[in-house]
């Protein structure tokens, strides 16, 4: 079915709400003044904002007021889905960008091989654990899959051990432990980490063929790899020292800057297709892109100056209320089913909290209080889980009812965070905070969700 841009007016007899751009306009308003209102009731208790943006979408989705018929006929109708998901997805793919550009490997050059075995002792425990969560799905959730064994287990893997940078440095800036060596290593591990996971979702996109049953070849699977890997290849090698020639001509302060971020964007949107069209997802494309970006002149900076207003105020809270619209909890029925919430949360926590502990204790010397604080910290969710499953949802590797436990499984924890490393870490009081140390969160890590 068509569907007009705009209507001819209420004159006219026409409703506006019958048509794709008021009725789109009517949606983000309700999106943004619900998640809004909710994240200032909750801002007494330090949550992070996604937390109320995810919440914001459950409320007005299937599980609560999308239950209103005439609510969701009217706000929400089925053939306004795809505008609004290629609005929310065009967010994401933009913030994933600036993800991958404001990712401080110097960070973790300063913290040494720390930084990598905190990460791998977050990451292995759970992703081990998820082969055997898949067969307790498979028996909790009678559900047709549409991946195989080996994929799901790696895209569980995944969404189990990823850790949400843009949460954590929020979290670490509200509790001032952004400046101190503490915040350091744990944004420095969280940064191995989430590079880590977004390999293993790729890894696990290309060998179940995307979900879906297709007739392509047998080395699909195979094909998509070396793609991607020429991909990367091609971008670190070739684009980067282009970039670099830009960033340079561009300067701190040239009249080409403007012209010259333009450019990245637009050349972080062509990746993004890039990879679309190799059988990965868009966003791993903008994440490379943005990694792949030139530090020097500050070009880096002046492109998040420019496009993380739009896309932290306006196009990823959109997103993660989508998510929460596409999640049912009614879905989740049974004991079984709830054995499977608890159960994946149990798995999500303790898995990175004993890996993490057990290394910052053993391998570095932490303090005990410290390490248990850093377990904690590695074991927010948040964004980068929601945008891991909504992936997964996409290509058919999650049913309705997995998604929605995952979805309660991040937002939990994301929950807890906060007040469990606020009672486990006290700043000391000789401790250098993150105003006198001149650490500023920008961008995408000033606290977008």
């Amino acid at each position: 079915m068509a569907v007009k841009m705009a209507s001819d007016g209420l004159w006219q007899g026409e409703n506006p709400l019958d048509f794709a751009l008021p009725l789109l306009a009517v949606q983000i308003a309700v999106v943004l003044v619900v998640t809004q209102g909710l994240a200032f009731a909750l801002k007494p208790l330090r949550q992070p904002r996604v937390v109320a943006e995810i919440l914001g979408g459950i409320l007005l989705g299937p599980s609560a007021l999308g239950r209103w018929g005439a609510f969701r006929r009217t706000i929400f109708p089925e053939w306004s889905t795809a505008a609004l998901d290629t609005v929310s997805g065009l967010g994401l793919l933009l913030f994933l960008f600036l993800v991958g550009l404001e990712l401080d490997f110097g960070a973790v050059r300063r913290v040494g091989p720390r930084s990598v075995a905190i990460a791998a002792a977050g990451i292995v425990p759970p992703l081990l654990a998820a082969a055997g969560i898949v067969p307790l799905l498979d028996l909790a959730i009678p559900a047709p899959r549409h991946a195989s064994y080996f994929s799901f287990c790696v895209f569980l893997g995944a969404a189990l051990s990823v850790t949400a940078l843009p949460v954590l440095a929020c979290i670490l800036k509200e509790l001032g432990l952004l400046g101190v060596p503490f915040g350091e290593t744990a944004m420095a591990a969280a940064a191995v980490n989430d590079v880590f996971a977004w390999t293993l979702l790729a890894l696990a996109l290309a060998v179940s063929g995307g979900g879906h049953d297709t007739n392509g070849p047998p080395l699909a699977p195979v094909y998509i790899l070396a793609s991607g890997a020429l991909f990367v290849g091609i971008t670190f090698i070739a684009l980067r020292p282009l970039m670099a020639r830009l960033a340079r001509r561009a300067g701190p302060d040239g009249a080409d800057g403007d012209l010259a971020c333009s450019g990245a964007v637009a050349c972080a949107l062509l990746a993004g297709a890039v990879t679309d069209a190799i059988g990965v997802h868009p966003v791993f494309g903008a994440f490379v892109f943005g990694l792949a970006m030139p530090r020097e002149s500050g070009f880096a900076e002046r492109i998040g100056e420019k496009v993380a207003p739009l896309v932290s105020g306006l196009m990823l809270p959109l997103y993660f209320a989508t998510s929460g619209l596409h999640t049912d909890v009614d879905s989740v029925r049974g004991v079984a089913a709830w054995g499977m919430v608890a159960l994946v949360m149990a798995v999500a926590v303790a898995g990175k909290f004993a890996g993490t502990f057990a290394v910052a204790v053993a391998g570095t010397g932490m303090a005990r209080r410290e390490a248990a604080a850093l377990g904690v910290a590695m074991s927010a969710k948040g964004l980068v889980e929601l945008i891991v499953l909504n992936i997964g949802k996409e290509k058919k590797v999650l049913d309705d009812t997995t998604f929605a436990i995952f979805v309660i499984m991040a937002l939990t924890t994301t929950v807890v965070a906060t007040p469990l490393m606020t009672a486990l870490y006290r700043l000391p009081p000789t401790a250098t905070t993150p105003e006198s140390d001149g650490v500023e969160l920008k961008g995408s890590d000033a606290c977008p969700a």
